[in-house]
């Protein structure tokens, strides 16, 4: 066995207050399903795709027979569950490894929510339950090499031509853009509003005309999972794939909005797992004598991790009970996803800290959360427009235009 094959060593889950006490029996029991998935499949050879960068294909079946694609979304081969249930699903992944929680994300949540929300009838029965099996791929291509944090100002383009939409354009840094089946292309269209057009790109062994994937090389996080640069050069999509519900950009908005919660999970999940990890190693660990645990310095770090923790796993079941209620506003899920990742970038580093040295090797897995936790600080909106989502909600005033003052 590789030095990389060690089997990660982990204290219990933290759960000071009790928590477990506030969740439902069918929560409890999907949340151990995927932890003990997780355990089993996932940690034993994460390592060596995160080192080689390679996307984990073998998993994808396993996945799949876990019973949790979709998420939230009822019918179609879904699952249905609660928005709690979902949060903890992404909390367990993303504490296994963040790549694999960016593939489920993005697959579940952001493609299969734009069809299951902003989709017709005869789309959801079209698309979704074959990538509820896992036996298509989705991805979410919205963010442009120019439009990222703005990226309302969208520059990719669908114009009609008979019965299928003409797409031009590029985007970047989309997830699962090189291997997925169905790829959710935002355009601009004709009349200027913002439209979503299911690409169906044939997958790994597609070769839709005008579509090319290509995939991003010199990632310093997420290794294990692929993003892409797209470029579309004339790219028919039939008529029937222009996602009936979607008008404005409003309703991708909706899309973010309904997704960004589970953001906030998965930064609790990297989190937990480094603090699980820090506190074996400090009770493992003797230097001078004594297990580190032992040492004042160390205990302070414990103590400080715990406790923000403990507070973040309170703030995720409040507001997926809240949207589980229908009363989770885009501000709330800006404020878990902004004060999660933040939080728990800290949380990471210190743990990188107790382990000293160690905390540089992938074996002892913390390395990879704390390269993965910079990509999650970013990704769905960085922490400065969060806050900014946040101040609009306070203040009814909004500073994320940038315009200047009129002269």
């Amino acid at each position: 066995m590789s030095r990389r094959n060690v089997r990660q060593v982990t204290a219990p889950s933290p759960d000071f207050y009790a928590i477990d006490e506030l969740l439902e029996p069918a929560d409890i029991e999907i949340r151990d399903r995927v932890r003990a998935f997780c355990e089993q499949e996932v940690t034993p050879r994460i390592n060596e795709y995160w080192d080689r960068a390679e996307f984990p294909f073998e998993l994808v079946p396993k996945l799949a027979g876990l019973g949790i694609v979709g998420g939230t979304i009822e019918g179609y081969g879904c699952p249905g569950m609660s928005n709690v249930a979902a949060g903890l699903v992404a909390a367990e992944l993303a504490r296994c490894d963040g790549s694999v929680g960016t593939f489920n994300g993005v697959h579940s949540f952001l493609a299969m929510q734009s069809i299951a929300v902003l989709g017709s009838e005869e789309q959801r029965e079209r698309f979704l339950p074959a990538m509820a099996r896992l036996e298509k791929i989705g991805a979410f291509g919205l963010t442009e090499p120019k439009h990222g944090s703005d990226a309302v100002g969208l520059e990719t383009s669908a114009r009609r031509d008979g019965d299928t939409y003409v797409l031009n354009g590029q985007k970047k840094w989309i997830g699962n853009g090189s291997i997925a089946d169905h790829v959710i292309i935002w355009a601009r269209g004709e009349d200027g509003a913002v439209g979503g057009y299911v690409v169906e790109t044939g997958g790994r062994e597609g070769s839709l005309p005008g579509y090319e994937a290509t995939v991003m090389t010199g990632k310093t996080a997420l290794r294990a999972v692929w993003q892409a640069e797209i470029t579309l050069t004339d790219v028919r999509v039939p008529v029937e794939n222009k996602l009936a519900e979607c008008h404005s950009f409003t309703d991708v908005s909706r899309m973010l909005d309904r997704t960004r919660y589970t953001v906030a999970w998965r930064a609790l999940g990297l989190a937990t797992a480094s603090y699980e990890l820090a506190l074996a190693h400090a009770l493992q660990r003797e230097q001078f004598g004594q297990p580190i645990a032992g040492f004042q310095l160390v205990q302070d770090k414990l103590a400080r991790m715990l406790a923000e923790i403990t507070s973040m796993q309170l703030m995720c079941w409040r507001l997926s009970k809240l949207a589980d209620a229908g009363r989770m506003t885009a501000a709330m899920a800006s404020l878990a996803k902004m004060n999660h990742a933040a939080k728990a970038r800290a949380i990471v580093a210190d743990a990188r800290d107790i382990l000293g040295g160690d905390g540089i090797l992938l074996e002892h897995h913390v390395a990879r959360h704390h390269a993965d936790m910079e990509a999650i600080f970013t990704f769905e909106g960085t922490d400065s427009v969060q806050a900014l989502i946040v101040g609009r909600a306070i203040t009814g005033l909004s500073a994320i235009s940038g315009r200047k003052p009129a002269r």
